[in-house]
């Protein structure tokens, strides 16, 4: 293969059969950490988004969205969480204590903005950016 650096590194051949058994089930993944987020702060938002239909959860860029009518409305990442509020809606929210922009890639991303863990656990903070992210992706259409 021209391009590759060689030689190529390779797990400890240990680590790699205990990978080739745990990819023929040989051994059981629980109990392996595979979330690159808070289960904790996922269960938070589960709890707040109970009783709005059209709920639905996705594993996305490893982090969990949460989704409404099949439109990305918020999720939890490895620093927090974030929700989509729109462009018309982004500046009340940044209003919120714990509520920054949005810049996964350092860029900024109009209408999503990122929350803090504190944030989020606040349920005056949580609800006022949940609303605002609500108005906005109810005004799309369902996908």
């Amino acid at each position: 293969m021209q391009g590759a650096d060689w030689p190529i590194s390779c797990p400890e051949p240990e680590r790699l059969a205990e990978l080739k058994q745990r990819q023929n089930g040989k051994i059981p993944t629980s109990g392996v950490p595979e979330m690159a987020y808070s289960e904790e702060l996922a269960q938070i938002f589960r709890d707040a988004l109970l009783d709005v239909a059209g709920i639905t959860e996705k594993k996305m860029f490893g982090g969990l969205c949460f989704m409404l009518n099949g439109n990305m409305l918020c999720g939890v990442h490895k620093a927090g969480g974030m929700a989509r509020v729109g462009k018309d809606n982004e500046a009340a929210a940044l209003e919120l204590d714990g509520v920054e922009p949005m810049s996964f890639t350092g860029r900024r991303m109009g209408g999503m903005v990122d929350i803090s863990e504190a944030a989020i656990v606040h349920s005056g903070i949580r609800d006022s950016v949940l609303a605002l992210a609500r108005e906005f992706v109810e005004s799309l259409p369902a996908k």
